[in-house]
């Protein structure tokens, strides 16, 4: 299996995504810097956490014409697995490879906590080593991670199934407490319409190994190898 991670200006998870991502595989992705026009060979596509240009104009805006974009823009077309965490995660939407907007938190504050998530369904390439319907463990660390769409689009996200995680209590009650942000519908995390592009806004790789106290988020990448080596 081969992994490419990109790297903008102002990511600070690639580190952690490249490490998370070879501990899974045995072997090192490759490092896409963001103005490079091509990208090698690859059965997943990672963007990572951080502040993608400072989170100028908006998070992810600026990002998301990088020319790299255009190559991961085509490759998602195509059918390549993409994985965008956090900032990753509102690159895809603006990027127009995911509905919805990611917006300033409902507390207006910058948040930093583990989280608990319901796994909505585990028959995708990013879920398959989670139990339907289990709650796991992971990280958040955004101001910008409300996810927003308007009812028609949330409505097609249920009906098609691509809610793929959402933030939930320890017994895997969706409640508004629960929900640190204030997204709709306590969303934490969607799929595209093939279910080979997710975006998520909590990090599973920051809770990838045992010395971080939580190996939930190991599972994903576990996921992603067995899938597609």
């Amino acid at each position: 299996m081969k992994a490419s991670v990109i790297v903008f200006p102002g990511s600070n998870c690639d580190r952690d995504a490249a490490v998370a991502l070879e501990a899974a595989m045995g072997a090192a992705p490759i490092m896409v810097w963001h103005g490079d026009s091509e990208l090698p060979t690859s059965d997943l596509i990672l963007l990572p956490g951080g502040f993608s240009y400072g989170d100028y104009l908006r998070s992810g805006a600026m990002a998301a014409h990088s020319p790299i974009m255009r190559e991961v823009v085509r490759r998602a077309k195509a059918g390549t697995p993409v994985l965008g965490i956090c900032n990753g995660f509102q690159v895809l939407t603006e990027s127009g490879l995911l509905p919805g907007v990611l917006m300033r938190n409902a507390s207006l504050r910058f948040i930093c906590k583990d989280v608990l998530l319901k796994v909505e369904r585990n028959d995708t390439a990013f879920a398959r080593q989670y139990a339907k319907g289990g709650v796991v463990r992971f990280p958040i660390a955004h101001k910008d991670g409300c996810y927003f769409a308007d009812e028609a689009t949330l409505d097609r996200l249920e009906g098609e199934s691509r809610v793929a995680f959402r933030y939930c209590d320890a017994s895997g009650t969706v409640t508004e407490e629960a929900n640190p942000n204030g997204s709709r519908r306590n969303i934490a995390g969607i799929y595209n319409e093939t279910r080979t592009v997710l975006g998520l806004m909590p990090h599973p790789e920051r809770l990838a190994d045992a010395c971080l106290s939580g190996t939930d988020g190991a599972k994903m990448f576990a996921s992603l190898v067995e899938t597609l080596h």
